[in-house]
């Protein structure tokens, strides 16, 4: 994609997000056609890991991952059982620079990630990255995902500990000997700098706007992939984030 289509699909997406708060976007109808015209990333079955964690007593583990726009990702991970909860944020670069339009312009290091707070002894960290692999997004495409480009749309995984680090590193191995994709697998296992939970009004955005068209268009497919190759960790009802303006 040209410079400037890229530019354009960054800027509909920021001035869609200022029109649902209230405030009057220009030329939101051609760019909203720019992103029409993508469809959605298609869902790949791939085998399960052969390397897992090891099933702890605990009842309370997290994961951070990146694929692309976060909106599509928490809306995701929200539809899993065993999940308990779902951020929206960032991660990859410092605090101070984990604001949505500073990290939209690409050189602060985040990508828009979610953090997924869940039960191990219900699904495992190498479950959700079967799910963060083959329906979440697309792990092939190199800092982007269909219709966003940037550093900040790159497939990452921020593992917390070593054993996420090597369940990890292991499963791309295996998904790479496997063929599974056209293309190699082009996710990041970076270090875990920590994670910067976004904006109020970008949490739950997929459950609270599914008609909204970037969401009807390049995420509500996921959710049907979901349940159609998950059918039995998937839950119909959205585990949703608690926010102030809940």
């Amino acid at each position: 994609m040209s410079k400037t289509v890229t530019t354009k699909a960054s800027s509909w997406k920021r001035s869609s997000i200022a029109k649902l708060a209230g405030v009057v976007a220009l030329a939101v109808g051609a760019l909203a056609t720019q992103r029409i015209a993508n469809s959605a990333e298609p869902a790949t079955k791939i085998p399960a890991p052969a390397q897992d964690e090891k099933v702890a007593a605990n009842h309370s583990e997290t994961a951070v991952f990146a694929g692309g726009c976060f909106w599509g990702v928490q809306g995701v991970f929200e539809h899993v059982r065993g999940v308990k909860q779902v951020a929206a944020g960032y991660s990859g670069g410092a605090a101070g620079t984990a604001q949505y339009n500073t990290v939209e312009e690409g050189d602060t290091g985040h990508a828009e990630s979610v953090q997924i707070t869940y039960d191990p002894t219900q699904i495992t960290y190498g479950r959700l990255l079967q799910i963060f692999f083959s329906v979440a997004h697309n792990p092939t495409e190199l800092n982007y995902q269909g219709p966003d480009h940037g550093t900040q749309y790159r497939s990452a995984v921020f593992p917390v500990n070593a054993e996420q680090r090597s369940v990890a590193q292991a499963y791309i191995a295996q998904l790479d000997q496997a063929h599974v994709f056209s293309s190699p697998v082009v996710t990041h296992v970076e270090a875990f700098k920590g994670f910067y939970p976004a904006e109020a009004y970008h949490q739950n955005f997929l459950a609270l706007h599914p008609d909204y068209p970037y969401i009807a268009i390049n995420d509500m497919p996921k959710i049907t992939d979901l349940k159609r190759m998950f059918p039995d960790i998937y839950r119909n009802d959205p585990i949703l984030l608690k926010t102030a303006a809940s």
